[in-house]
């Protein structure tokens, strides 16, 4: 037996030889507790009496299962299958990004400035920001806009989970038609891909190896084209007053911004995150001398 014993401390130190190079003491006791708690469907309160607890051989092969995997530098949010975000426990798997703290910055950045009636949210991935955005926002109404199929199927399963509906539609920010859309709205919001294909030799493989690429990468010549054609699109579609936010390059901030610019954006700012990088720009579509259209 790979355990010495079918004991919850038996599970403990074989999770804790195995993984204790990769992770430091206290992210192996949080991701054994989410292991153990979903394994045997335990609540908080629960997990206190699990050391009394006689595991099974099946239960002993799951555990084996997830800790082979962490091995295998799988992020443990796919490994656990769920990530927490905004308040919201969301499904988490190979098809779109793994929800990131900076993201629920921008998300609170909307929800506490933006007074927001309709948001469409493009290049949505998990869905993570719609869903999280009409969480806390009441009567909000949300299009999200993806490409990837897999990414779109992601979203019906976390609309499922969450009991939220954000509308997922598959639509080619690039290249299809934003006219052949109803895409008026106060809120656009964007996370896009924005790392140059050049930057794959200095990131982590387990981002690499287990996170979509279309996701993520964009041409060297051309580490703006979503932000261009995104804010190009916003400064006709959003209504008079309504507002452009996106995720950003740490490193491409002032180039978001004049972006913005010079296409008439106005109360354009460019913020930090909590780690202290440029990470989020928010601008406004100037008001018309003759009211909303």
């Amino acid at each position: 037996m790979f355990v010495s014993d079918n004991t919850f401390e038996g599970v403990k130190e074989y999770f804790f030889k195995r993984l204790q190079s990769k992770f430091s003491e206290r992210e192996l006791r949080q991701m054994l507790k989410v292991f153990v708690s979903k394994r045997l469907n335990l609540s908080s309160a629960d997990f206190l009496l699990v050391k009394d607890q006689k595991f099974s051989e099946s239960d002993l092969l799951f555990f084996r299962d997830k800790v082979k995997r962490l091995e295998s530098g799988e992020p443990f949010q796919h490994v656990s299958g769920e990530v927490f975000f905004y308040n919201q426990m969301l499904k988490c798997d190979y098809r779109a990004l793994i929800p990131r703290p900076e993201t629920e910055e921008l998300v609170d950045w909307i929800v506490k400035e933006a007074n927001a009636k309709k948001v469409i949210d493009f290049c949505a991935g998990s869905g993570c920001i719609g869903l999280a955005l009409k969480s806390e926002i009441s009567n909000l109404s949300v299009q999200s806009i993806e490409l990837s199929d897999d990414a779109i199927e992601l979203i019906k399963e976390n609309e499922a989970f969450t009991g939220i509906s954000i509308n997922p539609l598959k639509f080619d920010v690039l290249n299809d038609n934003f006219k052949n859309l109803n895409l008026k709205a106060d809120v656009w919001v964007s996370n896009p891909p924005y790392i140059p294909n050049k930057d794959k030799e200095i990131m982590e493989s387990n981002v690499l190896d287990f996170e979509p690429g279309m996701a993520l990468f964009v041409d060297d010549s051309e580490p703006l084209v979503f932000y261009e054609k995104i804010a190009q699109e916003a400064s006709t579609l959003l209504i008079d007053g309504g507002f452009l936010f996106f995720e950003i390059h740490e490193d491409l901030g002032e180039e978001v911004v004049a972006i913005m610019n010079e296409l008439g954006f106005v109360n354009i700012e460019l913020r930090k995150d909590l780690q202290g990088k440029d990470r989020m720009v928010k601008g406004q579509k100037v008001l018309s001398r003759y009211g909303s259209e």
